[in-house]
């Protein structure tokens, strides 16, 4: 009896607490039904705790002055990288005297380079979205100074293409300063100050051709060497004002991380955050190479993969065809010098020992400002027409002025051709790097940029061959498969399935 009236009385409190909800949730109703819907929705957002993502604060900091600290800092990532690739144009008539190379052994110092730079980009892409960018661009400058000071102490051949391997390995890292840089900029501004890296470029390739202008010739290469990693040594320190990726530390979990770095940019540009808590979900699958030939990007990475392949083999075969040509004086010249009439081959061998002259390090010194001179006509392009066309524009003009520069013409005339060649090449370079930065989400955008880099590295490692060995056999069977591979890139850029201009960078796939 007394189980029965218990169970009776839970029974009649269980209904009077639904009653209570009942009436409740009607009360709530009906104000919401009396108020106006400005009103409702004010109530609404109250009630709702505001939150923001990474990508409404960058937008919301907009720029200041904490991007252009990040983009000299990082732009002077890129001096450090053009000096240890330039190098090799400038020191390969040195080493070639120095230890009697034939073609071969001279073109495989560069390819060396490369296959170092090829097996470390997809591993630093790796370990830069499992564990920071920061960490990864930061050991790649240690790396990278150390091996090219131990380069100019090599003994022998074996050890110098070793140790600019172990150079190549060092630079892959630090080609991730370009994923970190691109992650802090808002969107409307990516198009004017990602080409604009392309002038601490031109300043690192200008920098190590006057070292060859004034060191090698008194002092030396293996000091040339040496000093060029100056600047490396000086942008260890001045990297340590560089704060980790914000949208990394999101995605790895680490919010407080990422607001404090949000804040500290906040704070150096005198703007605010969004109203509200930084909230994005933690991406569990960072790193992940297998989204890269998902089906959502399967066809983009594979037509990635081809157009970085032509940008590298475009680009270092303009800078490695020029200073074969000039050291080779293979060029056709109507007003040439009776020293520069004499053509040199390996097959004859006239002469291993052909140094750089004045005049030809003032032709490699000019072309380098071609890889600034038109960065307003690349800011149109990107900014009028978008990334793919773009693309495909500078890679059917780069195929175009390959074939001239095998015209006979004056000195002055092939300066001009070879300026104008490394301003379309460098441009697509500039190009292919921010679509890439753009196209791919947080949780992939670093790997995604290490297995490009490592695809370019190949063109970087075929292109010396064809630059510098089949160029003494015949200058126009070396320059078309320049611009063969071009054109077909260009062809092949219209099947990208993604326009990424105006896009906001996503951090999950």
């Amino acid at each position: 009896m007394a189980l029965k009236r218990s169970s009776s009385m839970k029974t009649q409190l269980v209904d009077a607490i639904q009653l209570q909800e009942v009436e409740l949730e009607e009360e709530i109703n009906t104000n919401s039904c009396n108020n106006s819907p400005a009103e409702a929705a004010e109530a609404k957002a109250q009630a709702e705790p505001k939150c923001y993502t990474v990508e409404d604060a960058v937008e919301s900091i907009g720029f200041g002055r904490f991007h252009i600290l990040l983009f000299v800092i990082m732009g002077s990532a890129n001096i450090v990288e053009a000096m240890e690739i330039m190098l090799l144009a400038v020191v390969s008539p040195e080493i070639r005297c120095e230890w009697r190379l034939e073609d071969w052994q001279v073109a495989l110092v560069s390819t060396m380079v490369f296959l170092g730079f090829m097996v470390f980009g997809v591993l630093c892409g790796y370990v830069a979205d499992k564990y920071g960018r920061w960490k990864v661009v930061f050991g790649g400058f240690i790396w990278a100074a150390y091996f090219s000071l131990l380069t100019s102490f090599s003994p022998s051949y074996g050890w110098f293409i070793f140790l600019r391997c172990m150079v190549g390995c060092g630079v892959a890292a630090t080609s991730q300063g370009f994923v970190l840089k691109t992650e802090f900029i808002p969107a409307k501004y990516r198009a004017y100050l990602l080409p604009l890296a392309s002038i601490f470029w031109m300043l690192g390739s200008m920098l190590i051709i006057i070292l060859g202008m004034t060191v090698v010739p008194t002092m030396g290469w293996r000091w040339m060497i040496r000093f060029s990693i100056i600047p490396s040594i000086i942008l260890i320190g001045l990297f340590m004002f560089i704060p980790e990726s914000a949208r990394f530390q999101v995605s790895a979990g680490n919010i407080k991380g990422a607001m404090s770095t949000l804040t500290w940019i906040a704070k150096m540009n005198g703007a605010t955050l969004p109203e509200g808590e930084l909230r994005e979900p933690e991406v569990t699958e960072r790193g992940n190479a297998v989204t890269l030939i998902s089906p959502a990007f399967r066809r983009t990475s594979l037509l990635l993969w081809y157009s970085w392949f032509v940008a590298s083999f475009s680009y270092y075969g303009s800078v490695l065809s020029s200073s074969e040509l000039l050291e080779k004086n293979l060029l056709c010249m109507t007003d040439a010098d009776p020293e520069h009439q004499i053509k040199h081959n390996q097959e004859e061998a006239l002469c291993y020992c052909i140094p750089f002259n004045m005049a030809d390090y003032q032709t490699l010194l000019i072309s380098c400002l071609g890889e600034v001179a038109l960065i307003p006509l690349n800011i149109f392009l990107l900014n009028i027409f978008g990334r793919k066309p773009s693309m495909a524009i500078l890679q059917v003009m780069s195929a175009v002025f390959f074939m001239l520069v095998n015209i006979c013409t004056t000195r002055l005339g092939f300066t001009v051709l070879l300026f104008l060649l490394r301003s379309v090449v460098s441009m697509n370079f500039n190009v292919v790097y921010i679509y890439t930065a753009e196209v791919y989400p947080t949780a992939v955008r670093s790997i995604g940029m290490g297995f490009c880099t490592s695809f370019s590295r190949v063109g970087g490692m075929i292109a010396p061959f064809i630059a510098q060995v089949l160029m003494s056999r015949s200058v126009i069977l070396a320059l078309s498969p320049f611009a063969t591979a071009c054109v077909i890139c260009a062809l092949g850029v219209a099947f990208l399935p993604i326009e990424t201009r105006g896009r906001a960078l996503l951090q999950d796939a």
